[in-house]
């Protein structure tokens, strides 16, 4: 990666991306610092805390967010109204059949729902912030119709400027904006994080003078760390090839064809997405019920934990928690499944294989093949929805056994190695691209 780097800094095109993307990064963390006008961000942090506890609520919004929506910065919405927008508009397109349409179209085609994601983004930012701004009544000074409808356009402004900020990155950066964007945020949070594990772990045992604790605890939790990243990486790269051999055909004098290719599938075919849509699913009932100021009592109340990551694997009486765990890998098997159906299709693949002379060797054309990339992926994603439960229960089980809370969890170092690894091989792209041209340009 470091070599990739080196070279691509020699090039000035690529020098110029890099240091362009890096430039928007430093306006992103100089407007996640600027408080917004009105809003006492002491008295939120106290309320986040109290209410949500520390479970997966509030360490979500503030890796996602960089800590701006505890600040409640310009930038308290973060992108994430942009990452939503862009989810419903890919799942919608499977209902739909204009923008389905809109999606085989080409550029042309692309262009048209980038432009239809942006106007949903718009709308999503007006409506959480609205939501926030009624929310947090309380906390405005004053609180009045001038300062809430102040509220709702600086939040509703700062997410779409970040959106403007992660595509001029994806045009004249180094790609992937939205995305790095993203994980600028989550990157953020780490040195504070890395902070209160080192004064929690390692420096309260030494305050004790026991060096040897300290040394050990410092190995545990790098170890830790490496493994789940090791993990992720293994994750991310997993593929499963499926060989393709392509019959040779007559072409005037000529036979053509004959070659042999594979379908890469990946094992983590559906990405981060099942986790998301897993832990937004069960602190959906924790939010609504922290904002509207009700704890709940009885069985309502232990339900609530239940749902909370915080609670789980919490020694003595509080272990009966843990229980929301087996919920939660449902829901990750299900939407592991469900994105992967909506997104891959065997049969149009089967189709579009048996029209260009292509089939796998022992597995009849048509529908024969279709079965068989279905039993494949079937296999796969259970083994990719495994993992990722692994790569998002590690974090949490330190956290109930040791309290060991962080904002990177198994979730947010997904995104950030895939994004990471994605960016870089971009980047190579362009390189290779670059040296394909002076080649060409030699002749």
């Amino acid at each position: 990666m470091f070599k990739t780097l080196k070279n691509a800094f020699k090039v000035k095109d690529i020098r110029s991306r890099i240091l362009f993307t890096l430039l928007m990064l430093v306006v992103i963390r100089i407007g996640s610092q600027l408080p917004m006008p009105g809003i006492d961000a002491s008295v939120i942090q106290n309320w986040l805390k109290s209410n949500l506890g520390s479970g997966d609520t509030l360490n979500f919004l503030s890796a996602f967010t960089g800590g701006s929506f505890e600040k409640m910065s310009i930038f308290a919405l973060s992108i994430t109204p942009y990452i939503t927008s862009s989810i419903i508009i890919q799942l919608l397109t499977i209902a739909i059949p204009k923008l389905e349409e809109m999606q085989r179209d080409g550029e042309e085609g692309k262009k048209k729902l980038a432009a239809i994601t942006r106007y949903v983004t718009v709308v999503l930012s007006l409506i959480e912030s609205a939501a926030m701004a009624i929310g947090f009544g309380s906390m405005l000074q004053p609180y009045n119709a001038f300062t809430v409808i102040g509220t709702i356009a600086v939040l509703t402004a700062g997410s779409s400027i970040l959106m403007w900020i992660g595509e001029r990155i994806t045009d004249r950066g180094i790609g992937n904006g939205i995305s790095i964007v993203l994980i600028i945020n989550i990157i953020s949070r780490m040195p504070e994080d890395i902070k209160g594990l080192y004064d929690m772990f390692i420096q309260s045992r030494i305050d004790e003078n026991n060096i040897a604790m300290a040394v050990v605890a410092g190995l545990v939790i790098i170890a830790i760390i490496l493994v789940v990243v090791v993990l992720v990486i293994i994750l991310n790269d997993g593929v499963r090839k499926i060989p393709v051999q392509y019959a040779k055909k007559l072409q005037g004098r000529k036979l053509v064809g004959g070659q042999t290719t594979n379908i890469p599938l990946k094992v983590n075919t559906s990405g981060v997405i099942p986790i998301i849509f897993a832990s937004s699913l069960m602190q959906l009932p924790i939010m609504i019920s922290s904002f509207c100021g009700y704890q709940g009592t009885g069985v309502w109340s232990h339900i609530l934990k239940g749902l909370n990551s915080g609670w789980w694997f919490k020694t003595g009486s509080d272990f009966i928690y843990t229980i929301g765990l087996v919920f939660y890998i449902v829901l990750v098997l299900f939407f592991a499944y469900f994105y992967t159906a909506i997104t891959f299709n065997p049969l149009e693949v089967s189709e579009n294989m048996k029209k260009q002379g292509g089939f796998i060797p022992g597995i009849r054309p048509g529908k024969p093949t279709s079965e068989y990339l279905q039993s494949v992926l079937n296999y796969i994603i259970f083994i990719g929805a495994v993992g990722l439960v692994i790569v998002a229960v590690v974090p949490i089980v330190c956290n109930g056994l040791f309290n060991a809370s962080v904002s990177f969890g198994g979730t947010s170092l997904i995104i950030v190695v895939s994004v990471i690894l994605e960016t870089m091989k971009q980047v190579e792209s362009q390189m290779l691209v670059r040296n394909y041209k002076g080649f060409l340009n030699d002749k």
